[in-house]
């Protein structure tokens, strides 16, 4: 796992986390996010040729990492973050289901997801702003363990809201996994 640089760190979290735990609405929500890798250019060029270009065979390289984080991992549940149908649709397959898959991970769909903009086409500050997009289906998560998986982490509003979800339905602790930081 890379390392944040010191410049974007305040005590023990970066400064992500802390803006985040700082608002009482979002405090205690997700223990935490950790990325594998930073999200520079090469790898922004390859995951658009994943995502978006169906290139599913691209997933691959990731899955050893991914498997072993996983593995290592005190967790009940393993929650991919879904796409909405409409996405799905266009896509033809959900980018952070797949990368489980590939990482022999099964993972639980246990959300679903309202259709809105692409996360891509939104500002920083329409993200934050953004209305809860999850919705949980009839399934007991109380007391459970859970790791959040996605595939980039940009402004951690769309796993916030995921674990808020599953925090209201009683779930002990959500963390997340993100495959790059951007």
């Amino acid at each position: 796992m890379e390392e944040l640089s010191s410049d974007f760190i305040k005590g023990e979290q970066c400064l992500d986390c802390d803006r985040w735990e700082s608002d009482y609405e979002w405090k205690g929500v997700l223990r935490q996010n950790e990325s594998l890798y930073q999200y520079n250019d090469f790898l922004k060029e390859y995951l658009a040729q994943y995502k978006y270009r169906g290139d599913y065979v691209l997933a691959k390289p990731f899955a050893h990492t991914l498997k072993n984080y996983i593995e290592k991992s005190e967790i009940d549940i393993v929650i991919p973050i879904p796409l909405s149908d409409e996405r799905l649709y266009e896509r033809g397959f959900n980018q952070s289901t797949a990368l489980l898959e590939e990482a022999e991970v099964r993972p639980s769909c246990l959300l679903t997801r309202f259709h809105s903009e692409k996360q891509s086409k939104k500002t920083r500050k329409e993200r934050l702003q953004q209305e809860q997009v999850f919705q949980l289906g009839e399934v007991d998560v109380k007391g459970k363990s859970i790791l959040l998986f996605d595939d980039i982490y940009t402004t951690g509003t769309t796993l916030r809201q995921a674990a808020k979800l599953l925090k209201e339905a009683g779930a002990a602790e959500v963390s997340s996994l993100t495959l790059a930081r951007g």
